[in-house]
């Protein structure tokens, strides 16, 4: 145990603190704790092990998105949707117990199935089951959600829609040098933005739907980190899953994909699947621009080399929407850009090779 203090990230109190925790909420006082890797988040995880028990302890200092990631979990929870258990939860601490779903992520899945036999129905299989479950959490758990508890905005609006496309101007535009016009392109975020706005925006938007955040479990897809989930449009969380750059889906699987998850958004509301493409690729545009501007905060100032590899294949999905994408809006400004960045070259270092 002592080796395990000197080099744990977490302060020596709060580790002690959640291990006191564990013994408490499991009553087993032989316990074995391992440090998780970091993520792209500022949290910290630990795990704890007892010969009967085992679970995940979470430091966050940020109160308000933890008390969203525990309320959320625990309305998802009652709804039958596959999320992980609280045990406990101590705001004051920033400290909470959540149930270990293993090591085994959907990008996890794919990557060991891809680099063994390439890209296979196996992978598909797994990821009709997640657009199959996705509505459950937009629609009937949306419902009688608690949008109060949402961190750091409880909607999807424009301000949210600004920040996200000066992330992507700032954080990766600007570093990587690529040339544009700053008032025309504010101009076009604008106009994006109302598009966007266009759309019904009443439903839980999970924000960060990607194959890092589904765990797979006793053959399930579980939901994890929805902490920053707020109101918002259906589209954008399966543009963020079917445009996640790192799980590099061919697009004709991402076609089929939307198509099987359009079939289940009819069991729960009307939908007219040509007017939700044409509103789909909208939000596809800005999830690519978010994901961009995360890549260039964490990649080219941050030098996370996880997400250098990223930004590769988003370069390539803004070439493939530059040449089979036609939105009902003029943003002449933006789709230039997005031209300009499909002809980067000086990313290419960072490609990783995959069977197809």
């Amino acid at each position: 145990m002592q080796n395990y203090f000197n080099s744990c990230p977490l302060e020596k109190k709060t580790r002690q603190f959640i291990i006191n925790l564990y013994r408490e909420r499991f009553q087993e006082e032989n316990v074995t704790v391992k440090i998780l890797p970091p993520s792209g988040s500022y949290r910290e995880y630990i795990r704890l092990t007892s010969p009967h028990f085992k679970a995940i302890g979470t430091w966050n200092e940020d109160v308000k998105e933890n008390n969203a990631f525990v309320e959320f979990s625990r309305h998802f929870r009652k709804k039958g949707i596959n999320v992980p258990e609280i045990y406990e939860y101590i705001s004051s601490e920033g400290v909470y117990l959540q149930e270990d779903l293993g090591n085994e992520t959907l990008f996890s899945f794919l990557t060991f199935v891809r680099e063994t036999e390439g890209f296979s129905d196996m992978i598909t299989g797994i990821y009709r089951k997640v657009v199959r479950d996705l509505p459950k959490i937009q629609i009937i758990a949306g419902r009688d959600l608690n949008f109060d508890l949402c961190y750091p905005r409880n909607s999807f609006d424009r301000q949210s829609m600004m920040w996200d496309m000066n992330y992507f101007k700032y954080c990766f535009l600007k570093p990587a040098k690529v040339a544009f016009d700053e008032q025309l392109l504010e101009n076009d975020f604008v106009t994006l933005a109302d598009f966007l706005l266009s759309a019904d925006c009443n439903y839980f938007l999970y924000r960060d739907l990607q194959s890092s955040n589904i765990m797979l479990c006793d053959d399930k897809p579980y939901f994890i980190d929805y902490q920053g989930g707020r109101k918002g449009s259906l589209h954008y969380d399966v543009a963020s899953l079917l445009f996640d750059a790192k799980a590099l889906l061919p697009y004709t699987v991402r076609e089929e994909l939307l198509d099987h998850y359009i079939t289940g958004l009819k069991n729960c509301i009307d939908v007219d699947a040509k007017a939700f493409k044409n509103m789909y690729f909208g939000y596809v545009l800005i999830r690519i621009m978010q994901a961009m501007g995360a890549y260039g905060f964490r990649g080219l100032y941050e030098k996370k080399e996880q997400f250098l590899k990223s930004i590769p294949p988003a370069i390539d999905d803004f070439a493939w929407f530059s040449k089979n994408v036609q939105l009902p809006i003029e943003i002449p400004e933006l789709m230039n850009v997005i031209l300009r960045i499909s002809k980067l070259t000086e990313f290419d270092c960072y490609r990783t090779k995959r069977r197809q």
